[in-house]
């Protein structure tokens, strides 16, 4: 629920008198209230209802027919994942027609508010109609609601029963590939799927598709049947754990993306999200967003981006406060003083009711919630509604009072495989699992199938089951295969080179670790008759006294092997590599025999990270949402961060 949260706080009556994006400015200068054109646009509000009907019906109505209408209704979409119920038809028909006349229902409220809404108009001006924008919260709010039950329901019917419920999401691949010649159309048995398809890599799989035609942009929202599920779910959980979230005018939206894998725009805004729909640019979202003191929740596409908006906000923290004065001089004052007493804790003392931020996950964003949980958002809780890859929505989180990272693995379309990771045991041998085959503690790389290319893909992303609800995993994400360092044979992964990076920044009071990168030696060609080492990037807040005389700070780490240049960074380079050398043996064994170098530090400026995202972003096959890359391969991007060298 592209890759932020959801906060709406009731501000008291100044949230209605803002500026609604409903709203034209009238030729006296007052503002009008557009609601004709509103009310006139509310059949394209209710397109994620009808979606959500015409995915009803094929759930209830495609499973209980024969085989061979079963088959040609599963090419309609990837909604016939449920098991039928024995004795269940007429109670199915009942809620069918039930469906149909709240939705008739909706659409004739809606088309008799529309000729009041329009003589109400004509007697007020400039200001908005309570009434109606009550009217409105409300009807949302128990639109949201029933969905959110209803595909509640779903879930819980296709995880009692994984199994068949993953052979249907099979068959709706099968049937819609769109990648000719399909060897397996009306086959649905995973044995010669397997055989059939083998295992193909991400970078591999996008190689094969980009031969002859250029990759269509990936989104979260192309399966819009498990984004809308991760979306109606999430709401849910959040709604739950944070009743105050949901009221008008308590959520705002501070990137141009969302942290919502499936866009609600009727529902969304009529529950009263600040943001200003269509609003891009992320000065104007945060304008947006400061001008509103009542917020309950902050939304940002990924925690990457909300980690460039507080680093923004303090660069231009001056600017902003005369745009905001221009309308509210008190408020102004308020952000310049919330400024003035630095970044630990900013966001609550500029928003005092703020109690969860809300950031889609995806690969590369634990570093960045870390750093804005110790400083910007600390005392704030993080909820993410689901994990996000290249391929889509593949984990829902459904319990936003449990520890970040925990999401359960739906058995809908896409298909999801889990090939079992063993510590030195050969890929080829190595057999997907299904779902309802996972083991507990056991951690699986994500294998994805889709209906475009039809390519069973090697996603890279490692899951460590910790549970299970009904027969489904519940995993949280462990690291990226892809971002592994190897110059030697020591093979050191992405969480354990995180881990000895943390390690050593802990060492310094006050530091914080804001980002990171690092590339291997050989690709800047910077050994220069040394061993092979890492170049290690970073962006650091806090990072005091790391002049050459505290070098004696640093432990022994076989020194007479050592190669460092003359830095302020130099004791963090003897305590970066001293870590890595408790976190990993093999590293330490080449280190004593000289075989590997000690990594080398380097202290990046601000915005280094920013631009190497934008450079990333700029390629025709960057991955949506956005995943930060931790170790670079390319050339081009390692002398990216090169050129922002401080220290």
């Amino acid at each position: 629920m592209g890759h932020g949260t959801t906060a709406r706080a009731s501000g008291g009556t100044r949230s209605w008198d803002r500026v609604d994006p409903g709203m034209k400015q009238s030729p006296s200068g007052g503002q009008d209230l557009s609601l004709v054109e509103q009310l006139l646009g509310a059949r394209h509000r209710v397109k994620p209802f009808l979606y959500l009907l015409r995915s009803y019906y094929y759930s209830h109505f495609t499973d209980r027919a024969a085989e061979p209408r079963a088959a040609s209704c599963l090419a309609q979409g990837p909604a016939a994942n449920q098991v039928a119920e024995p004795g269940s038809e007429l109670r199915s028909c009942l809620e069918m027609l039930l469906l149909l006349l709240l939705l008739l229902l909706l659409l004739l409220l809606l088309g008799l508010l529309l000729p009041l809404a329009s003589l109400r108009q004509r007697q007020l001006q400039g200001a908005r109609p309570s009434w109606l924008a009550g009217l409105q919260h409300r009807v949302a709010g128990a639109a949201l609601h029933g969905a959110a039950a209803w595909q509640q329901r779903r879930l819980e019917q296709s995880t009692l029963h994984a199994g068949q419920s993953q052979q249907h999401a099979l068959r709706w691949c099968l049937q819609g590939a769109q990648r000719p010649p399909c060897p397996l159309t009306g086959a649905t048995d995973t044995s010669a799927f397997r055989d059939h398809l083998p295992l193909t890599k991400a970078s591999q799989a996008q190689e094969e598709e980009s031969r002859g035609q250029e990759l269509p942009p990936t989104s979260t929202q192309y399966y819009g049947e498990v984004s809308l599920q991760a979306t109606l779910l999430g709401l849910a959980a959040l709604n739950k754990a944070y009743p105050e979230v949901l009221a008008p005018g308590g959520t705002a939206r501070v990137t141009p993306t969302s942290p919502w894998p499936h866009p609600l725009p009727w529902p969304w805004h009529a529950l009263g999200q600040v943001s200003t729909p269509g609003a891009k640019h992320p000065g104007t979202l945060l304008q947006e967003a400061l001008r509103s003191p009542g917020l309950r929740a902050l939304e940002a596409g990924t925690a990457v981006e909300l980690l460039d908006v507080f680093l923004g906000l303090e660069a231009n923290g001056e600017e902003l406060a005369e745009a905001v004065a221009a309308g509210n001089p008190g408020r102004a004052a308020e952000l310049r003083e919330a400024l003035e007493q630095g970044p630990r804790g900013l966001a609550l003392r500029l928003w005092p009711k703020l109690q969860v931020v809300v950031t889609l996950d995806a690969g590369g964003q634990a570093e960045a919630v870390a750093a804005l949980g110790a400083l910007w958002c600390q005392g704030l809780a993080f909820f993410s509604p689901a994990y996000a890859t290249t391929g889509g929505v593949v984990g829902l989180s459904l319990w936003p009072e449990q520890p970040r990272g925990l999401y359960l693995l739906p058995p809908g379309a896409p298909f999801i495989e889990l090939l079992p990771v063993k510590e030195g045991a050969q890929e080829e041998a190595a057999s997907t699992v299904l779902l309802a085959e996972a083991q507990k503690g056991e951690e699986y790389e994500l294998v994805l199938t889709n209906h475009t290319s039809l390519t069973r893909c090697r996603l890279g992303d490692v899951v460590q089951v910790v549970g299970a609800h009904n027969q489904c995993p519940v995993v949280r994400f462990v690291r990226r295969l892809g971002q592994g360092l190897n110059v030697r044979g020591e093979d050191i992964q992405e969480d354990t080179f995180s881990e000895a990076l943390g390690r050593a920044v802990g060492q310094w009071p006050g530091a914080k670790l804001l980002d990171h990168s690092c590339v291997e030696s050989s690709i800047l060609d910077s050994s220069q008759g040394s061993a092979p080492h890492y170049e290690v990037f970073v962006a650091l807040r806090g990072l005091r006294n790391l002049s050459e005389e505290n070098r004696d700070k640093a432990p022994a780490i076989h020194r007479s092997h050592s190669h460092t240049p003359a830095s302020s960074l130099g004791p963090f380079c003897f305590q970066l590599d001293h870590c890595l050398q408790e976190v990993s043996p093999r590293y330490k064994s080449l280190r004593f025999r000289g075989s590997v170098g000690p990594a080398r530090v380097h202290l990046l400026g601000q915005g280094a990270f920013r631009e190497l995202r934008a450079t990333l972003a700029a390629c025709p096959s960057s991955p949506f949402p956005p995943e930060m890359p931790r170790v670079l391969r390319q050339r081009h991007l390692a002398q990216c961060l090169q050129r922002r060298v401080v220290s």
